[in-house]
């Protein structure tokens, strides 16, 4: 379910709102229940998302053989840092056609950042250990989001108007189901998403690693 609840400031003496909403999206899979680490995002319909020229920056980091976060999502001009906290060298790569890098195997925090510059979907692999996995999603709007375990995600500060709201899962091919809401200040949109979850690696990478580190979230 969308909630969007509305946020109004007046400014100075001016006869002008401005108003944000904070858009709540829920995503189970076609059994109804909750799926974490859903990648959720909104896009404007019909004009520009807000423009930044600061670079924003993300970190994933390499625990037990294993990429922490499994699943990140970014806005373009991003640079992510790729620590590496395991005892052992790792080199990092992506042949996805949004980013293509390959790191120098390295350890500590010997690798510089790459920075992510085009939108879609980046695969990441180590070319030491073939089982390393991860999925970076990168999108051309402010508005972005992963869901908690309960399958719920929270995107702040929309502004009023209609918004394509993509929602993926991690698969085998970057297909995010898209809807088109209109976030009101004055009301509430509800809208449920389901997403086929079946053909994901997701579940089996996360049940390796909470094996592995004893931990159950990654």
């Amino acid at each position: 379910m969308i909630r969007a609840a509305a946020v109004c400031i007046i400014l100075g003496l001016a006869p002008y709102v401005a108003c944000a909403a904070d858009l709540e999206v829920a995503v189970r899979d076609l059994s109804n229940k909750p799926l974490e680490d859903a990648v959720v995002y909104a896009e404007p319909v019909g004009a520009a998302a807000p423009t930044s020229r600061e670079i924003a920056h993300a970190k994933i980091d390499q625990v037990d053989k294993e990429f922490v976060p499994l699943v990140t999502v970014v806005r373009t001009h991003t640079e992510i840092n790729f620590p590496n906290s395991d005892n052992f060298r790792h080199s990092i790569y992506s042949f996805s056609q949004p980013k293509v890098f390959t790191t120098k195997l390295y350890s500590g925090k010997q690798a510089p950042p790459v920075l992510f510059d085009k939108p879609g979907l980046v695969v990441l692999g180590c070319n030491i250990h073939d089982m390393m996995a991860a999925w970076v999603v990168v999108v051309d709007t402010p508005y972005f989001t992963k869901t908690a375990a309960n399958g719920t995600g929270l995107m702040k500060g929309l502004e009023p108007g209609d918004y394509r709201v993509g929602v993926w899962y991690p698969g085998p091919q970057f297909q995010p189901s898209t809807s088109q809401i209109r976030v009101a200040a004055d009301a509430n949109n509800h809208l449920a998403v389901a997403v086929d979850s079946s053909a994901s690696p997701l579940p089996e990478l996360r049940a390796r690693a909470a094996a592995s580190t004893g931990k159950a979230k990654r």
